[in-house]
């Protein structure tokens, strides 16, 4: 199946059926493995080493989450002319040779390094699993090449060239090849943002005065694991006077009538993230909360109009207030709010838009890029701000917008 770009994106559905064709995992899985390959070829590396979550299940397509995702215990090496092999934790690697049959069982190995250093380096565990590398390298041809890295523990990198290896960055690499998404990439995203149209709907219809802002979150994690979230990153909840200046997190404050709310759900299915804000009214909305949602719109709509292959980051960016237009000393005390960021595995991927480095460095958009676009605008109130944030696909013909629920006006919920 290719998407048909005179047809919404779908979002089809979590199963697998035999009367619809939705998402082909293997062709998911050969096309994520192919550009890693492709950009490993075209650099100056032998090899990857990866240390990323994100850059570990584009690679491999394994995954754990939880606890045991960040802890830097995990491993790929990915060589030139060579399928992927993982140091996976180590007792779970005998359950995920039976279920990932896609890794050679030759390749699997266990692994585990310290914990991010609960195990001290003097254990030798580092060492150990440092010249296993270097010998695999040696067996490919490519231990004199440059290893490229993504993230890394200064121990282990340390002892990476006390071997003799050198290091350099790989998560430029990577990053290139997972920017550009496949339809089944697409396909995901768009389901993981109809999983969250469902759940605004269930916030608004409880968004009345006495509930709490910790209550919205719990009932959002709740909603997302039950419509088959695989990980709910955050849910920020904001309301009333603390909507300007925007906190980033939430608290259990009791939201109040005329409060202007706004969240923000984040969560992967199947990996693939959303990062969707919506603003509301309880109850009711004042003038000053009416204006600053339509001004945030107004930046909104300039920016979806004018993404389409070719254009450059830096032309977005500059279609949004400098920071000194709406209350803030500079670009790096203002970023974040009128903001972009890429959307796949990870939450941030390319393109990242904001005149603090679009300006300077701008990105081409193209073709196949998915990224959510956010503007803040803070109310003339004092307290009360609108935050708005639709995620986009680049097509040929510029964007379609995956993030539904209603939001070209404020939505008063429960309106008096």
């Amino acid at each position: 199946m290719s998407l048909d770009p005179n047809r919404p994106i779908p979002a089809p559905g979590h199963m697998g059926v035999d009367y619809e064709e939705r998402v082909d995992f293997d062709r998911l899985r050969n096309y994520r493995l192919d550009r890693a390959k492709k950009s490993l070829e075209t650099s100056q590396c032998g090899s990857f080493l990866l240390f990323d979550f994100y850059n570990i299940r584009y690679t491999t397509q394994t995954w754990i989450g939880g606890a045991l995702g960040d802890k830097m215990t995990r491993y790929a090496l990915l060589a030139r002319g060579q399928d992927p092999y993982l140091w996976d934790f180590g007792s779970a690697v005998r359950h995920h040779k039976m279920y990932s049959r896609w890794v050679d069982d030759d390749n699997w190995r266990a692994g585990m390094l310290g914990l991010r250093g609960a195990v001290a380096p003097d254990a030798g565990l580092m060492r150990t699993a440092v010249a296993e590398i270097k010998g695999l390298l040696e067996d490919f041809g490519v231990a004199d090449m440059p290893v490229g890295m993504d993230i890394v523990e200064p121990p282990f990198l340390f002892e990476m060239q006390r071997q003799g290896l050198t290091v350099v960055d790989s998560q430029q690499l990577m990053l290139d090849a997972r920017e550009i998404k496949s339809q089944d990439e697409i396909i995901l995203l768009s389901q993981a943002a109809a999983m969250v149209d469902g759940v605004y709907q269930d916030i608004v219809d409880v968004l009345k005065p006495g509930i709490r802002e910790n209550e919205i979150v719990a009932l959002a994690n709740k909603r997302l694991y039950e419509l088959g979230s695989d990980q709910v990153e955050a849910v920020n909840a904001i309301s009333g006077e603390r909507c300007n200046p925007h906190p980033h997190n939430f608290t259990d404050r009791i939201i109040r009538p005329g409060d202007q709310a706004f969240f923000d759900i984040i969560h992967s299915f199947n990996g693939y993230r959303t990062c969707y804000y919506r603003t509301f009214g309880v109850g009711s909305a004042t003038d000053s909360q009416r204006d600053a949602y339509k001004i945030a719109r107004e930046w909104m709509d300039v920016a979806i109009q004018a993404v389409r292959p070719g254009v450059g980051t830096d032309q977005i960016a500059k279609l949004w207030p400098k920071a000194g237009e709406f209350g803030f000393a500079n670009e790096m005390a203002a970023f974040g709010l009128q903001f972009g960021h890429g959307l796949g595995l990870g939450l941030h991927e390319r393109p990242i838009i904001s005149r603090l480095n679009s300006i300077e460095n701008p990105v081409e958009i193209k073709e196949g890029m998915v990224f959510a676009l956010e503007t803040y605008c803070p109310a003339s109130d004092g307290f009360s701000a609108a935050r708005i944030e639709e995620e986009v696909v680049v097509t040929s013909k510029g964007v379609e917008v995956l993030t539904r629920f209603p939001a070209q006006e404020l939505f008063v919920a429960n309106e008096y």
